[in-house]
This record gives structure tokens, C-alpha cells and sequence, in this order.
């Protein structure tokens, strides 16, 4: 339903434009906007293979497990439903961990 909406938009400011007279602004806008979008990929992608690679040597470490095991009681007060020992425990931990500590980016990895 998103999608429809977004679309709609779009093809509705594109119409406005284009009575107005302001394609070339439109074109000059989202070619703008597409630059910065790969500019910001390419950034986040440096910044989210350091935080992945960081996040695997502490799990490698067992640094995750304890931190999960620290977090525990909160984590089955929190998520009930999700079965001991499970691994979504550990991602969960390391995502409140970086929140905690104000690790932006370093708690998308952990996330996802």
C-alpha cells in the first residue's frame, strides 16, 4: 500500500512540473539525490563492514555470550517468547549494548 502512495506522489509532482514548468528542476533534483544516495551507501558500507567485523571477533571471543548471559533475566522479561539459549538472545544483547554506549551504526549489524 506504501508503494502505491510513493508512486503516486511521484507521478503527481512529475505532472505539477511539468505544467509548471519545472522539469528541468525535477531532473536536477533527483540526479542530486541519486549521487548522494551512492555517496551514502558507499560510506555506510565501509562503516557497517567494520562494525560486522568487529562484531564477529567479539562473538568469536565469546565477548556476545557473556554479554547475553549478563542480560538475561532482562532479555526474558523483555522477549518471552523467545526460547532459551536461543541465538537471537546474543543479536538482541549486542544491539542494547550498542544503544547503551550511543554506537549508532554499530548497533544496525547487530539488528539486522
Amino acid at each position: 500500500m506504501l508503494n502505491y502512495l510513493w508512486g503516486f506522489m511521484i507521478v503527481i509532482g512529475i505532472v505539477y512540473a511539468a505544467f509548471t514548468g519545472n522539469l528541468p528542476a525535477v531532473t536536477n533534483a533527483a540526479l542530486d539525490s541519486s549521487k548522494e544516495a551512492v555517496t551514502l551507501c558507499i560510506t555506510m558500507l565501509g562503516v557497517m563492514s567494520l562494525w560486522v567485523g568487529l562484531m564477529r571477533i567479539a562473538e568469536n571471543c565469546g565477548i556476545i555470550s557473556g554479554a547475553a548471559r549478563t542480560l538475561n533475566p532482562f532479555l526474558r522479561f523483555m522477549f518471552p517468547k523467545v526460547p532459551k539459549g536461543h541465538k537471537a538472545n546474543e543479536y538482541i544483547s549486542t544491539n542494547i549494548i550498542a544503544n547503551v554506549f550511543g554506537l549508532g551504526w554499530a548497533a544496525t549489524p547487530a539488528g539486522l
